[in-house]
């Protein structure tokens, strides 16, 4: 399936909580990433919206919350994502959770504290698992937890789709899941996504392989 292109003003008002932001950086850990998960995708970071400070109108702020090194820091952090757009060297898809399983209000409480809790307390970058994920031996399909690449799940520190997973998993998105042994392209893969999605920023229709066919039941615990 080939991304269409579309430009941050015209997805921003149709972005919702839940939706996946996933790149494809030019660093030397993004190719490193990208070679050891036979992709083109190297990070991923989730959407939540806050509401700007007294504004009566219901404006919004789209925040990306991710764990990835920004402003200095490698860990947890939410920032605009219109300045990470600016900002990122490389390709960029907006991946639009399919409407059924969009984050509820009644689960958004859940789902925006568990993420800004992260932040809050500056988790680190987790290197070691990111990298254990990403050489896995065998296909997902067989996770053991006696495999050589095998992560049992650990939140004291996080990976990039380590967090994203497990902030679809509280807000019931996905079912109970190892997020620890969820790589950046794995998330893409998942099933849960809208039919089309969107190409932010880079050159051409740069695809996503395999798009929205996996059922992440796979990454059961």
């Amino acid at each position: 399936m080939t991304p269409i292109p579309i430009s941050y003003a015209d997805a921003r008002p149709r972005m919702k909580p839940g939706d996946v932001i996933a790149f494809s950086g030019k660093g030397h850990f993004s190719e490193i990433i990208k070679l050891a998960t036979l992709s083109d995708v190297s990070h991923v970071g989730v959407i939540l919206q806050t509401q700007m400070v007294g504004d009566d109108e219901d404006r919004f702020f789209n925040q990306i919350i991710e764990s990835a090194t920004v402003r200095g820091f490698s860990g947890v952090s939410a920032s605009r994502l219109s300045e990470r757009l600016a900002d990122y060297d490389g390709n960029i898809w907006w991946l639009p959770i399919r409407m059924n399983l969009k984050v509820e209000i009644e689960k958004y409480k859940a789902f925006y504290n568990f993420l800004f809790k992260q932040a809050a307390l500056r988790k680190p970058y987790d290197l070691p698992q990111a990298l254990l994920s990403a050489v896995d031996i065998l296909e997902h399909t067989a996770l053991e937890d006696d495999m050589p690449g095998y992560n049992r799940e650990d939140f004291e520190k996080f990976f990039c789709s380590e967090l994203v997973a497990a902030g679809l998993e509280v807000a019931g998105v996905v079912p109970r899941i190892n997020a620890s042994e969820v790589t950046p392209i794995d998330l893409c893969r998942w099933n849960i996504y809208e039919q089309d999605y969107y190409v932010l920023k880079g050159e051409g229709q740069p695809k996503i392989s395999r798009f929205n066919r996996l059922d992440p039941g796979l990454w059961d615990v």
